[in-house]
């Protein structure tokens, strides 16, 4: 995406890449494909809209952050797929480490031990990848997740690309100090991770740039690579979430509500992660409390490819609005086990309270509900850690162009949901970040006057009404408990 100074967009192209499942409760990418596929709409976007480098102020990358990539920086070529956040295969990891170290690394990265977060899938990596292990040691295997791929490509990959992240990314390892913003190690040895293979800590916004783009890459031009952030800090800070309580909330494949807690690491006792919001040059790291849900728009995408139901997401919203309510039914797509507040990998999914009254329109709609009630576990736990209540919520993110799903959220929630003219405010964070690094823009007051609302739901459930919702939600999520056997 290409945005102005008035952060509009001025032109986008996007492709989707392939979801690779080679197992259950495995998710996988192709970090080749990634790196074609970002060659791919770059050259699009320019060539469509009449751009070259030379119009480009600086760029930004954002990116999901806890997949973990490694591959050989002789050759450039990884050395397994990517390891998706979403994947599970770590659990018994993730199960162990909270065992035996779990109050260690709650402390210095404040993170639960869980499958979500890269150490444990990179520890798996360097376990059960023939090699991997001795390259690493030799400094020849190099971890990242994907934006720390893309940099070192755009940036010349086996021609000198540079192996550098930002603390956004890092801190999602469970291997960086969030009071030192450096790789621990402690955590490394407890890991087994070779301090060698791991990337350089940069800022978020980097005034002395991590590189240029190479001339003979997607960019046909050496433009200053200055900005990223890891996709939900980038909607933080896309959403100008820069004062303390404020939050956002960005519908994307998982769900992920962020309040900016300022300077202050916060830690949460109601099952929310302490992570770096983002660093902006010489400043001190401002953090935030984070709620990770799993699967809502991927529960979306479930219903188009496993189940067949509708052929295109946007169809979603069409099936649900053929029906009144769920007619009883419940669906918690606990997929990848449950994230925020419950941190349970022992859980699957469920659809229950059904008849022979209910209907696929009956299941879209509960997929729909589900999004809006994962939501409201996570709005409750931060209201607890913070003592702020929520007034409004901003969201962003490709769900929210579901009006229905937005209407079900406010409901659920008894708030004003507000969406930003800007959807896609992942991108738009991370072009911020780059921009005012090069002083594109002057300071983040310029930002905050670039936002605008575009629509507003108000809540129109009775409290009655919600409180049953809610009551009904939380049973079934009580039913997908202790499905996985952890210790076989």
């Amino acid at each position: 995406m290409v945005f102005d100074h008035d952060g509009n967009e001025v032109a986008r192209h996007q492709l989707e890449h392939e979801q690779i499942m080679p197992h259950a409760g495995w998710v996988e990418h192709n970090p080749a494909e990634i790196w074609e596929r970002t060659r791919t709409v770059v050259k699009t976007v320019l060539t469509s809209s009449n751009l070259s480098a030379a119009d480009l102020a600086a760029v930004g990358i954002t990116n999901q952050r806890e997949t973990t990539i490694v591959w050989d920086r002789r050759t450039g070529r990884p050395y397994c797929n990517a390891i998706v956040w979403q994947d599970t295969r770590t659990d018994r990891i993730a199960a162990e480490l909270d065992r035996t170290h779990g109050e260690l690394i709650r402390r210095k990265t404040g993170l639960p031990p869980a499958t979500y977060f890269s150490g444990g899938k990179l520890k798996w990596i360097l376990e059960n990848i023939p090699g991997v292990r001795a390259d690493a040691e030799r400094g020849d295997a190099l971890f990242g997740t994907p934006d720390t791929w893309l940099l070192w490509n755009l940036t010349g990959g086996i021609h000198g690309g540079v192996h550098i992240t930002d603390p956004t990314n890092a801190s999602r390892t469970m291997l960086m100090d969030l009071e030192t913003l450096d790789w621990d190690d402690e955590l490394l040895e407890l890991f087994g991770v070779p301090r060698a293979m791991l990337p350089t800590i940069a800022p978020s916004s980097n005034p002395e740039m991590f590189g240029l783009t190479n001339p003979d890459g997607p960019f046909k031009g050496a433009v200053p690579l200055t900005g990223i952030l890891g996709d939900q800090q980038a909607a933080t800070v896309g959403q100008v979430c820069f004062r303390p309580g404020e939050a956002k909330n960005t519908y994307g494949t998982g769900n992920f509500l962020l309040l900016n807690t300022g300077t202050d690491i916060v830690r949460s006792q109601h099952g929310l992660l302490t992570t770096v919001a983002y660093r902006f040059g010489d400043d001190a790291p401002v953090y935030a409390l984070e709620g990770s849900i799993a699967v809502t728009g991927s529960a979306v995408q479930w219903l188009r490819d496993q189940l067949g139901i509708i052929a295109g997401a946007t169809q979603s919203e069409l099936l649900a609005s053929q029906v009144a309510d769920t007619g009883g039914v419940v669906f918690v797509p606990a997929f990848s086990g449950l994230f925020a507040p419950y941190w349970r990998s022992d859980a699957r999914g469920i659809i229950i309270g059904l008849s022979r009254y209910s209907t696929n329109a009956h299941i879209a709609r509960a997929t729909l509900e589900a999004i809006g009630y994962q939501t409201r576990d996570v709005v409750e736990a931060m209201e607890a850690d913070s003592g702020v209540k929520l007034d409004t919520l901003r969201v962003d993110g490709g769900i929210t162009a579901n009006e229905l799903c937005m209407r079900l959220q406010s409901d659920i929630l008894g708030v004003p949901v507000s969406r930003p003219v800007v959807r896609e405010t992942t991108a738009l964070g991370a072009a911020y970040a780059a921009g005012l690094a090069v002083g594109f823009w002057s300071s983040t007051d310029e930002l905050v006057r670039n936002w605008h609302e575009d629509k507003r739901w108000e809540p129109t459930w009775s409290e009655e009404q919600r409180e049953k919702g809610y009551g009904r939600w939380k049973k079934a999520v009580a039913r997908t408990l202790d499905w996985v056997d952890l210790d076989d």
